[in-house]
This record gives C-alpha cells, structure tokens and sequence, in this order.
C-alpha cells in the first residue's frame, strides 16, 4: 500500500536496538555504532516525517534522509526479526530510486549497480583485469576513483566465467548424469553474476556434485539477478531484469524441476523482491515462480530429507564445520538447511557461529566512508569464532560478500557449502 504504509508498519517498539550478544541480526549498524540514528525504528521515523511534512514536489530529496540510511547495510533482518517486521531495505531502495531523481546517480553507484556488465566485459581477458585490480599503482588508482576503502581487496575474475566453461563442457546446455549413477531429478541452474564471473569454480564444483549425486542440470539462457541494481536503487532497470527472468522460467519452473542458485542474495531475490518488481500483469507468475526458487543449500536439505541423498555417498571421516549463514537466508530463508547438508557425511559436526550481518553486505563493506562501521560489524562475533578455530576446522559461508569479508578480517579462506560437500563425496 506504497512506502508510506510500509514505514508506518513501525510502532516505535525498539526491538532493533539489541546487541549482539542478544544475537539475531537486525540491526548490524546499530550493534556496533549504539547510535539511535542507525536503528531500523530511526529509519521508519525519519520516512515518516519527511514523506507527511515536506513541502517539497519530491519529499525523498532531503539529505537528511539520506544520512539516516546511509548505514542500513540491506542486510533484511527487519523483515523477520522486528516485530511488525518493517522492511527497511526494501525502504531503502525504494528511497534512493526517488532521491536521485533530484540529486542525480552518482557514478560509484551506477558502476557497482552494473558490477555485472562491467565483469562480463573485463572478464574477456582475466589474466590482465586480475593484475590491474591487484596491482598497488593501477589497483590503488581504481579504488580512489569509486571512493572504494584502500585496505579492501577486490575480488578477482574467475579464469573463465562459469556460464563459458558449461558451454564448452555441455554444448546442448544440459549436464547429463554420468554413466552408472542413477538419476533422480533434475533442475534449473541460476548462473548468477557473482557466481558467473567471480566464484566459477563454486558453481563448477555445484554442477559436479548435483550430476554425481543423480541431477540432471539445465542452465538455459537469462539474465543477471538484479541484485546489485535493487540494493542501488535504480529500480527501473532492476524491474526490466526481473521481468526478463520470470519470461525466461515462468514456464520452465515447477516444484519437480526447481530454479536452483549459488548465491542467496541472488536466487532468494526471485522469492522476495520479484513479485514487487514487476509490472502487474507478471505479478502472479513472478509469485508462482518464486515458491520453486531455492538456494542449492534449500534443495539439497529437501532431497536429504526425502531420501534421495544419503550419507552413504559419503565419507566416514571426521569433520569440524563452523558455519556463518548469509542475512538474507536467515531473513528468508533458513540457515538450518545448511547445518542438514553439511551434517550428511556421518561424522560430520557442524556448529553455527551466532553472527548476524558479517559487515560486508554486497558493496557496503568496500566504500571507504563505511570501511570501518563494515569492519566493526564483523569483530563482534563472527572475526572472534573465525580466529578461535582451529586450524584443522573448516569454515563455510554460503554468500560470495561474506567470504570476502572473512578474508579480509582474519586471514583465513571459508568456502561454500557445496565445496564441502564435494570434497566429502566417495571416490
């Protein structure tokens, strides 16, 4: 019933003024400033304020809202942790969409909305792009143009995206069962931009185990997420990708042949924002497809559960997991599927680090004005667990943003769960 309606939801309950050590994730800016400004309440309020009182033609155009939202890093768990669950990055999104229609789209923006096109094209020569971004000269001069923090590294191409290796690997677009190995089922890939340019060899590693454990895979043409463009807000573009997409599977999707993804922002994107997206005649699709939109991590725990996968594909060796859930599964989600998958293997123990946001959230964690408030986010209680396991313990993070900052926080490389599970597999 517009933004309005949608910030109003707010009661003024204070919910979102936790601290981490009441755990739960909203609101990660909040946890580590304990500034009222940076609550989910504060960013309600302020909406509120402005959208009833300006006298302005376009009541978002004060930069007073701007600041109040500065730090809301998306992250979504207002959506199912605040009481009258107030959807904030949904707010923020819509905020920005209409503020820079009086203030202009400042380029960091539009470039890291369109991260997407710009790897595809740079990803033609990954060798050269990987020095350049890497390079303290040329790398350093990238970041001071984006206004990105120069302790950040940035993410390197993958050698190949992940949609031309499958091409080379299966021409016809479909990665058949091997020889001998039964099949049970089959799925749509999500080839995602993140996973396309950045993480190919987790989406390898992906198709490799869903082909091994019986699932035939499909991965027809379409476009990128929008991610990167809805947490932007240039809304006008995200809507034509995701009308794009729900054309592309309305007809190819169903609850036996499921839209599998990498990449929870991505793939849960389908479940969440879609069907606001769209114009109202995709509306119903948009729904209808988004019910059989799931993270890989969702769908392996489902065929566990209905066991077609079973330990005995296995290892009996032992295992430690620590696992930190990506936000936008704990909001949308559940990060108990991924705690069933990695406790397959028989002797495999797994042990949730109580972590809310990881600090990096998409492009948040990069820019330098918001370098530190990342950073802080990430000591309260996922850096900690990290550096307190031992070596020998694996650490697993579904989303590409919370690897990176993982990293970067403490030295140590985390990896998906599909890695995991991979490396666990019999023969």
């Amino acid at each position: 019933n517009g933004i309005l309606r949608a910030a109003e939801k707010c009661n003024g309950s204070g919910d979102c003024r936790k601290s981490h050590q009441a755990g739960g994730t909203m609101c990660p800016s909040y946890m580590a400033t304990r500034n009222e400004k940076d609550t989910t309440r504060a960013r309600a309020n302020i909406l509120r304020e402005f959208l009833t009182r300006s006298e302005r033609e376009n009541p978002f155009s004060h930069d007073e809202i701007y600041e109040v939202m500065d730090l809301c890093l998306s992250c979504k768990g207002c959506t199912s942790e605040c009481p009258s669950n107030v959807d904030v990055a949904s707010l923020k999104a819509e905020f920005l969409h209409q503020y820079y229609q009086a203030k202009g789209i400042p380029l960091r923006a539009r470039m890291f909305a369109a991260i997407g096109r710009i790897n595809g094209l740079v990803s033609l020569l990954p060798g050269m792009s990987n020095f350049f971004m890497g390079n303290s000269l040329s790398g350093g001069l990238l970041k001071r143009i984006l206004g990105v923090a120069p302790q950040r590294s940035l993410p390197p191409l993958s050698r190949s995206s992940l949609r031309r290796w499958f091409q080379r690997q299966y021409p016809g677009g479909i990665a058949p069962v091997p020889q001998g190995v039964g099949q049970v089922g089959k799925l749509h890939f999500f080839c995602d931009e993140f996973t396309n340019y950045n993480d190919a060899h987790i989406g390898q590693t992906a198709i490799r185990l869903l082909n091994r454990l019986g699932y035939e895979v499909h991965m027809p043409f379409h476009a990128e997420s929008g991610r990167s463009w809805i947490s932007k807000g240039l809304l006008k573009e995200a809507r034509k990708l995701a009308m794009y997409n729900v054309e592309a599977y309305k007809e190819l999707v169903s609850e036996k042949v499921p839209l599998v993804g990498i990449e929870p922002s991505a793939i849960l994107g389908f479940r969440d924002e879609y069907p606001r997206l769209v114009i109202p005649e995709y509306r119903d699709a948009a729904r209808a497809l988004g019910k059989h939109a799931l993270m890989i991590d969702e769908f392996l725990a489902r065929e566990i559960a209905a066991g077609r996968i079973t330990a005995a594909s296995f290892t009996d060796a032992p295992q430690q997991v620590l696992l930190h859930g990506h936000c936008h599964q704990k909001a949308l989600a559940s990060v108990q599927d991924s705690v069933r998958l990695l406790s397959l293997p028989a002797h495999y123990t797994v042990s949730v680090i109580p972590s809310g946001c990881c600090g990096m959230a998409g492009s948040f964690g990069y820019e330098k004005e918001h370098y530190e408030v990342s950073m802080n986010i990430g000591e309260l209680v996922l850096f900690p667990a990290v550096r307190q396991a031992a070596g020998e313990v694996v650490v697993a993070a579904p989303g590409t943003s919370c690897r990176h900052q993982i990293l970067d926080g403490t030295g140590r490389e985390a990896l998906h769960p599909v890695e995991i599970l991979w490396q666990a597999l019999k023969g």
